[in-house]
């Protein structure tokens, strides 16, 4: 029980750290990265609160080193996927009883842990076992994440919380109670973002709801520093219970459970539409409805008009195509280009991917690290080859699986604006352009929005104000997420809320009140303070 009416801290965006030669946190990371390397670690599953070992074990692998094992990871069987299921249901009638500030207290101390004595655990973990490198582990696997923890718990108070019936007549108090709900959340994360696989379970935890957190197998490492960090923090056992387990061992017994109230979820389109057809076919046994919120694939845009800056174009594609090897939901993947600019921009982007340099994420130089995996690898390949068949490599073209998953940055010209290359998501350092005439720009604009079945993330390059306004209209549903003159990556918490629509999800928008709105079910409580005591109304008379 409060005795006071309190009020969440201020948020701020984490100052973003440099690690530039010669910086203090330059050298501290170094020291975690070659800590971290240096022992294989086993990594179990929690549930409720307990270490559980199967031993059942698959070999967590550097992307840039595969022959170097990090971690030795249980795999769950579908009796610790139940248990998991039954500790969150355990524990969450005490949980959402706790009083709402020392809920939020918990996801706060953890920001505050994250941005001091554990920031470099989280990065070094997402360097090695991702494959970023330090700037992009750091804006992701710290910054983002205290972002998400401390904007969402400000959230909670002045948007979640504070919504409130507007009237109460005399005689009557109305008021409303934000109640999570009614069974528990499964929480599904991808690989490629830890801000991303730490904020699907805490969201709606903060918020009274207990959760089955599924981390990808490939991205584990990060997510079992970021479990020890929250309970370090003071999350109580069995609010969020992490499974690692191939997708059906874990997703189908979660699916059949009773008990399920959401589907929080960042992955491939074809996984997320599966799980809701799967959901849609047991709706007739769950207590309750489901909720599914979902951010899944793109096919991502930049169009540029002829008044557009050719330098400021060419910056964009360089970064918003190929930081962390393209493997972004939010991800520069198409790229329309006016002829009259064509021949500086592609100079331009060719002779930037000559002078990036790729290798192991723990050489500070190296502005791309490997893809993921191998499956990710060989299906980056099949694409180089249709690039090299069929289309015109202005940069890249190449792979290497010796000691890495290294795909060579790649920039490619095709002459047919429905290309294999311009309509495929591909989720690789592979982005292609399309070059069409200046006096077109209103079919190009029609390409834009009619070729992909995706509507995630799209820019517009111009000067002209006009060209900004109307590509800002005609694609008003081609994107979730749209940029003016700037690369399609990079939504920062607070300030640009991220999610798309059509193909790309349900547009919830992760890092603003819609999507924790999700995570609660109202109640409406009258209170008549002085209630009627004659059935007859003044008519009657």
């Amino acid at each position: 029980m409060s005795l006071g009416n309190f009020h969440i801290p201020q948020p701020y965006n984490e100052p973003v750290k440099s690690y530039a030669p010669g910086s203090p946190e330059r050298a501290a990371l170094a020291a975690e990265l070659e800590r971290q390397a240096s022992e294989v670690i086993e990594i179990p599953c929690v549930i409720g609160g307990e270490r559980v070992f199967s031993g059942n074990t698959m070999d967590l692998t550097m992307p840039c080193d595969h022959g170097h094992v990090l971690a030795k990871v249980h795999m769950a069987t579908e009796d610790m996927v139940n248990a998991g299921v039954d500790a969150a249901e355990a524990a969450r009638h005490e949980w959402h009883r706790m009083p709402w500030e020392e809920r939020a207290a918990i996801f706060l101390r953890a920001a505050d842990l994250l941005a001091g004595p554990w920031r470099d655990r989280l990065n070094a973990s997402t360097m090695l076992g991702q494959g970023k490198t330090c700037y992009q582990a750091e804006i992701d696997a710290a910054c983002e994440i205290i972002d998400f923890w401390r904007f969402n718990t400000w959230y909670g108070e002045t948007a979640v919380y504070a919504e409130q019936p507007p009237l109460s007549p005399p005689g009557v108090w109305n008021r409303m109670e934000a109640r999570p709900l009614d069974g528990f959340v499964f929480a599904i994360a991808p690989f490629n973002f830890t801000s991303i696989a730490l904020n699907l379970p805490t969201a709606p935890a903060m918020f009274g709801n207990t959760v089955v957190w599924k981390p990808a197998t490939t991205g584990v490492l990060s997510c079992w520093y970021g479990m020890q960090l929250l309970e370090a923090a003071g999350l109580p056992p069995g609010v969020i219970n992490m499974i690692v387990g191939r997708g059906g061992t874990v997703g189908n017994p979660v699916i059949a459970r009773r008990e399920l109230a959401g589907l929080h979820f960042t992955g491939s389109t074809s996984t997320f539409q599966r799980l809701w057809a799967s959901i849609g076919n047991n709706l007739a046994h769950y207590g309750q409805y489901p909720r599914i919120v979902g951010e899944t694939g793109g096919k991502d845009f930049c169009i540029a008009h002829a008044s557009a800056d050719g330098a400021a174009l060419s910056t964009a594609i360089l970064r918003g195509a190929y930081e962390y090897q393209g493997q972004k939901c939010s991800a520069l993947s198409r790229v329309y280009v006016p002829k009259s600019l064509w021949a500086d921009v592609a100079e331009r982007v060719a002779a930037g991917l000559r002078e990036m340099k790729m290798g192991d994420v723990r050489d500070f130089s190296n502005f791309l690290g490997a893809v993921i995996d191998e499956p990710a690898f060989r299906g980056h390949q099949e694409y180089l080859a249709v690039a090299n068949e069929t289309g015109n490599v202005l940069a890249g073209g190449g792979s290497d699986g010796a000691k890495g998953w290294y795909i060579d940055p790649t920039f490619v010209e095709v002459g047919n604006p429905h290309h294999k290359l311009m309509e495929e998501e591909i989720f690789g350092p592979i982005c292609t352009a399309y070059v069409y005439d200046d006096g077109d720009w209103q079919g190009a604009l029609d390409l834009v929005d009619t070729t992909s079945p995706y509507a995630l993330t799209g820019a517009v390059f111009a000067t002209d104000r006009r060209a900004v306004a109307e590509a800002t209209d005609r694609l008003r549903f081609a994107a979730g997420n749209f940029y003016v003159n700037d690369k399609p990556t990079g939504a920062v918490v607070g300030q640009q809320p991220f999610g798309g629509g059509r193909a790309s999800g349900t547009n919830d928008k992760a890092g603003s009140p819609l999507n924790l709105m999700r995570w609660v079910s109202h109640r409406t409580i009258k209170e008549t303070l002085v209630p009627p005591t004659d059935w007859r109304y003044p008519f009657l008379g």
